[in-house]
């Protein structure tokens, strides 16, 4: 079995990842008994598109060509943060707009790239102004509303160099895999070039029907529950979880924080659990089960790891 089920974006209120990345590889393999490594390191984006509609990232080449980031007010606070302003280290932005988003009590900051014409503005980014314009937003006229979103996980599955994991039968691949290479804050697309040699090598090792792995978990005959799962409850377990990593294990965390979100999510789970076990299968409480796994060994692993390290940012105090 070859995992490539993505990363964990989903698990956060505001995300650049698609709806299925929700942490299920990560879960799977957790309670088959798999080695885990690197959880706390969650990269976030600095800039996503905030709108309704969901998040899109605007890449951070227009930070590059110029886009300065402005608060609520309309006032540039980037100076506040560090001597390179926008083009500070990904990290530093993404909590700076954090702060910023904290201090003023509000759900988003705004990039103005509007000092450039038009025509430049489509030709250098075509994809960044279609998608805005699409949702009534002009970037050659207007500020874009932004937000930093859950973007990469660094961690995941631990994998050797041929994409095995601690289990017999078991590889993982792509961004739900650990091969070692991000460390704790992933460079550019580090992660396609990832994709590529993992995907060749885990490939061709498969193949080969190896068995050498010390342990492979015992499988169980599954009790199916009669009741009809309900949407509802889905949903508002999704909202806890999304707002209790966004606020308790994103961008600035510390060890009350995370103990306060330890709590609420292995409370959660548990609850989640007794709901998987009664319920009819579907991919929706399928999903959830996986989720509210994924997330609490995200905040065991943040709980471990006591200093700051790439991603990983923990408040002093």
């Amino acid at each position: 079995v070859v995992l490539a089920t993505g990363g964990g974006g989903h698990l956060f209120a505001n995300t650049t990842n698609p709806a299925q990345s929700s942490g299920e590889g990560i879960a799977l393999a957790w309670k088959a008994g798999a080695a885990i490594e690197d959880l706390e390191f969650v990269q976030f984006h600095p800039t996503a598109l905030y709108h309704p509609s969901g998040r899109f990232l605007i890449s951070e080449a227009l930070r590059g060509e110029g886009g300065k980031l402005l608060n609520q007010k309309g006032e540039e606070f980037m100076q506040l943060y560090h001597k390179d302003k926008e083009l500070a280290p990904r990290d530093i932005v993404s909590r700076s707009i954090h702060i910023e988003m904290l201090k003023q009590e509000t759900a988003c900051m705004f990039l103005d790239i509007s000092h450039k014409k038009e025509p430049w503005i489509q030709e250098r980014f075509p994809t960044i102004y279609n998608h805005c314009l699409s949702k009534g937003i002009n970037i050659s006229k207007e500020l874009i509303p932004i937000v930093p979103a859950a973007h990469y996980s660094c961690g995941g599955v631990g994998v050797n160099l041929v994409g095995k994991t601690s289990l017999k039968r078991l590889y993982a691949i792509g961004e739900t895999a650990c091969t070692g290479i991000h460390g704790a804050n992933r460079l550019a697309s580090t992660s396609l070039l990832e994709c590529l040699v993992w995907g060749y090598f885990t490939g061709k090792d498969a193949i080969e029907q190896k068995d050498d792995a010390d342990y492979f978990p015992p499988m169980h005959d599954w009790n199916i529950g009669k009741q009809k799962v309900d949407k509802a409850r889905i949903a508002q377990e999704w909202l806890t979880i999304k707002n209790t990593m966004w606020n308790l294990a994103g961008l600035i965390r510390s060890q009350n924080k995370l103990r306060s979100a330890f709590q609420i999510l292995r409370t959660l789970q548990s609850d989640v659990e007794q709901f998987y076990q009664k319920s009819r299968l579907d991919n929706d409480i399928l999903s959830l089960r996986n989720g509210a796994q994924t997330a609490l060994a995200i905040i065991s692993s943040a709980l471990e790891a006591r200093e700051s390290l790439g991603t990983h940012y923990v408040e002093r105090g």
